[in-house]
C-alpha cells in the first residue's frame, strides 16, 4: 500500500482531530471574520493540506466497494439502536433487572459517547482504515459478551464495551465519506446510506419484538457478529485508503492525551450523574451533584485547554469560531435528542398502555422508523438537488415542534391511527434534519477540518442520547410515582422505578388496577413530550441564526482513496 504523509493542518472536531499552530492563527482569523466572509473565503484563510475543487466525479469500482463497506458498518449501530429498545422491557424482565435496567442504554452511550472525541484524532494519526477496523473489532467483542450475559452486571459490561466499538463506526464511517465525496455531491450519498437506516429502521423492531417475544432476545446481540464480520471482509480487502508513514512511536506521540483524558472523564462523570439521578440516588444528593459538577467544570476546561494549549487539539477552536458552524452543532444535538426519545418511548406506551407484545409494538413502530429513514434520504437529496439547505432545516423544525405537541396529547383511550400517525409526523421532520444539520457545520469550515468536525457532530450526537434517556427516565420515574395505583406500587415494594421493568406484566393485572396502571403512563409519558416541546423550539430558534453558504466541490488530497493502481490491482470503472 502506497502511503503518504499528511501534513499538520488545522482540523476540526469532537470526534476531531487537529493540528497545532496553524490552527489556532487559522482559528482566531475565522472568529475575527466569520459574519462578513463567504464560506470560501473563511476555507481559503487556512493553509496547509492541498485541496483540489473540481465538478463529481465518475465512480469507479473502489469507491462503490469502498462505499458498500460504510453501508454495512453503519447498518450494525442503526439496527441495534432500534432491536434493542424494542427487546429492552422483556431483557429486563429476564435478567430480574430493578433500576439498574436503563444502564442497558447508559452503559452503551457512555462510552460511546466518552470515546468519540478519540477517534477523530485516531483516524488522524492511525488511519481510516485501522480505526475503523478496530472498532468493528471492539463492536464483534462487546456483542458476544452481550449475547451470552447471565446478569445485569455481565450484560452493562457487554454494552460498555460495545458501545465503544459503536461509537467509533458511526464517527469514523462519517469521516471516510467526507474523504472521497465533495460536500456538494454529498447529499446523494447521504440519501443512500438514508436506505440503510431506512432498512434497518423497518427491520430492527421486527427483529428486536421477535426474539423478545420467542425468549431469544440474545441474538439480538448475537446477530450482530456475521454482519460485523462481513463488514470487517469488506474493509480489509476493499478498503484502501490512504495513512501516513509514521513510526507507530510518533504517532502516539501526536496523540492529545491531556485533552482525551480530560474529555473522557468529564463526559463519564456527567453520564455517571445522570444515570444515578432520581434512581439509584435523589437528584439533590451529593452522590448525583458532585459528579455532575465536575463534568460540566471538566467540559469547559476542556474547551480551555484545546484552545489555548493543545499542540494538535481533538477540538479545534475554528470548529466552533462562527455562528453557522454552531448552530449546526446545536441542531444536530437538539434533534438526536428527540429522535431518541422517540425511539425509546414511543415503542414503551404502545407496551404499557395498549398492552402490546414486544413483536406487536415494533410492528405498530414500523411506520415511523420507515417514515425516519425515507425522509432522510430525501433529505440528502433535496440538498443535492438544489444545493440549499436552510429551506428543508426551517420547515422541518416547524414539523417537529407541532408534533411534539400532538405526541404529547396521547392518552390510554386513544385511537390505535392517532398513537400511530401522530409519531409518523415527527419522522418526517427528525428525518430531513438528520440528514441536513451537518451542512451548516461543515460549509464555513476548511476540508482540512473535516474529521475533527464530524467527529465533534458524533460525540453531540450520542452525548444527546445520553440527556434523552436520562431526561424521559427523570420524568417518568417521578410522574409514575405519583400516578401509579398503590395497589401496583405495593407489588413493586413502593419503587415506582422499577415499573418499566415490570411493563409485561401490565396485561395480567385485574381491572380496574390495570386500566389505573395504563393510564399512569401514559399521563407520565405525555409530560416527556410537554418538555421536548420546549427543547425543540430551541432547534427551531437555533437554526435561524445560520447562513446559507455554497456547498463547495473540495478534496482534501491527504486523504481519500489511494491510486488505482496502487489499490490491490481493482481497475474496473462503473
Amino acid at each position: 500500500m502506497s502511503e503518504s504523509e499528511p501534513s499538520r493542518d488545522p482540523y476540526s472536531a469532537s470526534t476531531l482531530h487537529a493540528s497545532s499552530e496553524s490552527a489556532s492563527v487559522a482559528g482566531q482569523a475565522i472568529h475575527d471574520s466569520s459574519l462578513t466572509l463567504t464560506s470560501k473565503e473563511i476555507r481559503s484563510k487556512v493553509d496547509g493540506n492541498k485541496v483540489e475543487e473540481s465538478e463529481p466525479q465518475k465512480k469507479d469500482a473502489r469507491f462503490w466497494l469502498v462505499f458498500l463497506s460504510l453501508c454495512v458498518s453503519l447498518f450494525l449501530a442503526a439496527i441495534e439502536l432500534v432491536a434493542v429498545s424494542v427487546a429492552l422491557p422483556t431483557i429486563a424482565k429476564d435478567l430480574h433487572a430493578n433500576e439498574d435496567f436503563i444502564w442497558v442504554t447508559s452503559a452503551y452511550a457512555l462510552s460511546s459517547t466518552a470515546l468519540i472525541p478519540a477517534s477523530g484524532g485516531i483516524a488522524e494519526i492511525f488511519g481510516r482504515r485501522a480505526s475503523i477496523l478496530t472498532a468493528l473489532l471492539v463492536f464483534m467483542l462487546g456483542s458476544a459478551l452481550c449475547g451470552s450475559a447471565r446478569n445485569m452486571h455481565w450484560l452493562i459490561a457487554g454494552r460498555t464495551i460495545q458501545g465503544a466499538g459503536g461509537g467509533g463506526i458511526l464517527s469514523i464511517t462519517a469521516i471516510i465519506l467526507s474523504d472521497i465525496v465533495t460536500l456538494k455531491e454529498r447529499g446523494i450519498y447521504n440519501g443512500i446510506l438514508g436506505l440503510v437506516w431506512a432498512v434497518t429502521c423497518i427491520l430492527g423492531p421486527i427483529v428486536g419484538g421477535s426474539f423478545a417475544k420467542s425468549g431469544n432476545w440474545r441474538w439480538v446481540f448475537y446477530m450482530n457478529l456475521p454482519i460485523a464480520g462481513f463488514a470487517l471482509i469488506l474493509v480489509v480487502t476493499c478498503l484502501h485508503l490512504k495513512t501516513t508513514t509514521q513510526s507507530l512511536r510518533d504517532k502516539f506521540a501526536r496523540i492529545d492525551w491531556i485533552g482525551n483524558f480530560i474529555v473522557t472523564s468529564s463526559t463519564t462523570s456527567i453520564v455517571l450523574s445522570l444515570t444515578w439521578g432520581g434512581t439509584t440516588y435523589p437528584w439533590s444528593s451529593a452522590q448525583v451533584l458532585t459528579p455532575l459538577i465536575l463534568g460540566v467544570v471538566g467540559l469547559l476546561s476542556f474547551g480551555f485547554y484545546e484552545f489555548n494549549f493543545a499542540r494538535e487539539p481533538i477540538m479545534p477552536y475554528q470548529l466552533v469560531s462562527n455562528l453557522t458552524s454552531l448552530s449546526g452543532y446545536i441542531q444536530n444535538f437538539i434533534i438526536t435528542l428527540v429522535l431518541m426519545t422517540g425511539i425509546f418511548w414511543v415503542p414503551t406506551f404502545y407496551q404499557a398502555c395498549y398492552n402490546a407484545s414486544p413483536i406487536h409494538s415494533g410492528v405498530l413502530f414500523l411506520p415511523t422508523c420507515g417514515v425516519v429513514g425515507f425522509c432522510i434520504v430525501a433529505g440528502g437529496v433535496s440538498v443535492a438537488a438544489t444545493k440549499r439547505y436552510r429551506p428543508q432545516i426551517w420547515f422541518s423544525w416547524a414539523i417537529v415542534v407541532v408534533a411534539t405537541g400532538l405526541i404529547s396529547t396521547l392518552r390510554a383511550d386513544s385511537t390505535i391511527h392517532y398513537a400511530i400517525g401522530v409519531p409518523i409526523l415527527l419522522a418526517m421532520g427528525i428525518g430531513i434534519l438528520s440528514s441536513t444539520t451537518y451542512f451548516p457545520v461543515l460549509t464555513p469550515l476548511p476540508v482540512s477540518a473535516n474529521a475533527h468536525a464530524l467527529a465533534l457532530f458524533s460525540f453531540l450526537r450520542q452525548f444527546a442520547g445520553v440527556w434523552s434517556i436520562t431526561i424521559g427516565s427523570a420524568i417518568l420515574d417521578n410522574r409514575l410515582a405519583s400516578n401509579l395505583p398503590k395497589t401496583f406500587l405495593d407489588q413493586l415494594n413502593g419503587r415506582a422505578s422499577t415499573a418499566y421493568a415490570n411493563i409485561p406484566l401490565i396485561a395480567s393485572l385485574e381491572e380496574p388496577t390495570r386500566t389505573q396502571v395504563r393510564i399512569a403512563f401514559a399521563d407520565s409519558l405525555s409530560m416527556v413530550w410537554k418538555v421536548m416541546i420546549g427543547i425543540s423550539s430551541i432547534g427551531l430558534l437555533a437554526s435561524l441564526v445560520m447562513k446559507g453558504l455554497p456547498l463547495h466541490s473540495e478534496r482534501d488530497e491527504k486523504w481519500g482513496l489511494e491510486e488505482a493502481k496502487k489499490a490491490d490491482g481493482i481497475k474496473q470503472q462503473v
